[in-house]
């Protein structure tokens, strides 16, 4: 398996040769705590999500990804915000893609299921908000977390 880089704001960054919509999904349980996964394939905290499917809704994207990345079932209910911001950057070693940040962050109800690990989950968690900020991730992951907790109920477009 390859591995996952970003980079931000990074001169010697690799130029990017794809841009990929996708989303990534805020679930909050009735403690307040946020579902997070960590990655295989960098071993950085993130929120559940991935590539929008062609045939598929933004809203179908967020929960088959919750599902596939968690085992949780999920109704989209919201938007976060919109994150394209071109100087983030991914690199994925296995196929020398380097993609142009393109990602959707929208809300989640839980609906149910078990936890459950897959190839692109090394760990599963519902993480109280107060120790987010001590989980490693990467910058744009913070971001788009911060924004869900201070966002006021209004979407965020950012470029």
């Amino acid at each position: 398996m390859g591995r996952r880089i970003d980079y931000y704001d990074d001169p010697n960054a690799p130029k990017a040769n794809s841009l990929v919509p996708s989303v990534n999904v805020v679930v909050e349980n009735d403690k307040g705590e946020i579902l997070m996964i960590r990655r295989t394939d960098n071993d950085n905290w993130a929120l559940p999500g991935g590539a929008i499917d062609l045939g598929e809704s933004v809203n179908q994207a967020g929960a088959r990804e919750t599902k596939e990345e968690t085992g949780i079932d999920v109704v989209i209910t919201g938007l976060v915000g919109i994150y394209s911001d071109p100087r983030h950057v991914i690199h994925y070693t296995s196929n020398n893609e380097v993609r142009q940040e393109f990602s959707i962050v929208l809300t989640a109800t839980y609906l149910g299921g078990n936890i459950e690990l897959s190839e692109e989950s090394r760990e599963v968690q519902w993480v109280p908000a107060k120790s987010i900020k001590a989980r490693s991730m990467d910058r744009s992951m913070f971001v788009r977390i911060t924004d869900y907790f201070e966002r006021g109920g209004y979407p965020i477009a950012l470029a």
